[in-house]
């Protein structure tokens, strides 16, 4: 048994060795991270830097990426945290080289991530590939919600926005009278309370992003109407029909052949009780005949996109904009509930890495099927190019019901499993499967068809494991439940930089990043 304690001296004048390299284990992450941000062209981050200015030295952005790369690493977005850590957290300190950021220089840098966090995500993807990760044999592409920096409570409908403006505008007015009062009449030159980053300026972004939509809708009724006026005097529409006309285009087009199914078979009966003899057997009814089937086929089909389009967008009465960050919008979350936000969207490949990722303010997914896999294809490329593993190109694509469309079936592109409904429905419909669907079949039944085979079936139970993990990892490991930025392009910086953030994690955690890797790479 010990016959005291040991001694508490709290005068002594140092308490850690005078080298930083002793303060942490030589096999502590943050000088993996340290080492590994020297590997990245930061001349992004240094070109928005100015020096030789009046005033004190500015902190190196080198020491800043890192500092937030570490930070980000560790679950803390919170600028005033940071700084915090930077004082008393001894990596954190190691980091900043034992400088102090105060939390106003943290934000600022932050601010530049619209611009600079897209070339970082790119670059740590090739440098995990080069480090032999980004397996894409097969790949799964997820959406999530993710909280913006706002509250639902401050979205307003239009006739909400106007009011608040125009109560601003009286507010602003009165204190104009006030200050023409005191300081006699003309602006003072120091305020500017119709500036975009005012309270005014953002009201006025948000009705006029409301106004723009109701145009934009109000645009594409107009060519609906046009559209279907011509058909229905018989000119063809060429090309793609104009947004919100296909069903009725397959409406009208549905009774055109009706009617003329129609009118074949009364003239062939007419010519046949007059005692001539028709050409032709007799005909089918109009409703049997193979060109109204097809027709109505077409119309069931359009019908239903229709009905999948209007159910995710997410809309619920009159479209609200959000007064404090009117690019993000109210999204539905499992379980029922909204939330302000958005919805990004991210490719993962079978060894846990996001090879493409891209942050969204629209609530549906199906819209961004074709954009998604074409930016994968290419960062699977560029991967490859850079020495990782495979040729670079995509085996197979997982995606859940939720991007399911005549279209991303069809599209090109590489092969593909988008489920036609949730998992379990599609396995217990598989275990009751009757013959193949004949040839000509529609690409959705078609799909079905093959997700009811044993191969279909195994390779789509992988679609979670690799397609949800990451936005799991990302939320609860990282911490990354709510954006700390606003407005859609410092907010998808700051997404792109957090998934480059989590790619470096895992190439960390899987023992693909470790000191001799990153040597190697540096000769």
């Amino acid at each position: 048994m010990a016959k005291g304690y040991r001694p508490v001296d709290r005068d002594q004048p140092f308490l850690l060795p005078p080298d930083m390299r002793q303060w942490l284990p030589e096999s502590h992450a943050v000088w993996l991270v340290i080492e590994a941000v020297r590997l990245l062209d930061t001349r992004a981050f240094h070109a928005r830097r100015k020096t030789g200015g009046a005033g004190a030295a500015g902190y190196d952005p080198d020491m800043m990426v890192t500092l937030l790369v570490w930070a980000y690493a560790n679950g803390v977005t919170s600028s005033r945290r940071i700084e915090r850590l930077c004082q008393q957290d001894v990596a954190f300190r190691v980091v900043c080289a034992g400088s102090v950021p105060d939390h106003v220089t943290v934000a600022r840098f932050r601010q530049q991530f619209a611009e600079t966090a897209a070339g970082l995500f790119a670059q740590v993807l090739v440098l995990c590939a080069r480090l032999g990760m980004g397996q894409v044999g097969v790949v799964a592409l997820d959406g999530t919600k993710v909280a913006a920096d706002a509250s639902p409570g401050a979205s307003r409908t239009e006739e909400g926005l106007r009011k608040l403006a125009a109560e601003l505008a009286a507010r602003h007015a009165e204190a104009d009278a006030q200050e023409d009062a005191l300081f006699g009449k003309g602006r003072r030159g120091d305020d500017d309370p119709g500036g975009p980053g005012t309270r005014a300026g953002r009201v006025a972004a948000a009705l006029a992003s409301l106004q723009e939509e109701r145009g934009a809708r109000e645009r594409d009724a107009g060519r609906a109407a046009r559209a279907v006026e011509a058909s229905r005097a018989g000119a063809p529409v060429t090309g793609r029909p104009p947004a919100g006309s296909e069903a009725a285009l397959a409406r009208e087009h549905l009774a055109r052949v009706r009617a003329e199914r129609q009118a074949a078979a009364a003239a062939w009966h007419a010519a046949a009780a007059a005692g001539r003899r028709p050409r032709g057997n007799a005909p089918v009814p109009a409703e049997e005949h193979v060109l109204v089937r097809r027709a109505r086929t077409r119309l069931e089909r359009a019908e239903a996109r229709e009905a999948a389009r209007a159910a995710g967008s997410g809309k619920k009465g009159p479209a609200r904009r959000n007064v404090t960050d009117p690019d993000s919008r109210l999204m539905p979350v499992r379980g029922g509930g909204f939330i302000q936000g958005y919805n990004p969207q991210s490719v993962t490949s079978e060894d846990g890495l996001v090879i493409a990722t891209r942050l969204t303010n629209t609530a549906g997914d199906t819209q961004w099927y074709q954009v998604m896999t074409a930016a994968a294809a290419r960062a699977a490329a560029a991967m490859a190019a850079a020495g990782g593993p495979g040729d670079g190109r995509i085996g197979l694509v997982l995606a859940d019901a939720g991007y399911l469309s005549g279209a991303n079936l069809t599209c090109p592109g590489p092969d593909r499993l988008i489920a036609t409904g949730r998992r379990r429905a599609l396995e217990e419909a598989a275990r009751a499967a009757g013959p193949a669907p004949a040839a000509g079949t529609s690409p959705v039944a078609a799909m079905a068809a093959r997700l009811a085979t044993p191969g279909g079936i195994a390779a789509y139970r992988r679609r979670s494991h690799i397609g949800e993990t990451f936005h799991g990892d990302l939320k609860h490991n990282q911490g990354i439940r709510r954006l700390s930025v606003r407005g859609l392009p410092r907010a998808s910086g700051e997404w792109a930089f957090a998934t480059a953030v989590r790619n470096l994690r895992k190439a960390i955690t899987s023992g693909h990043l470790t000191a001799a890797s990153l040597a190697a790479l540096a000769r």
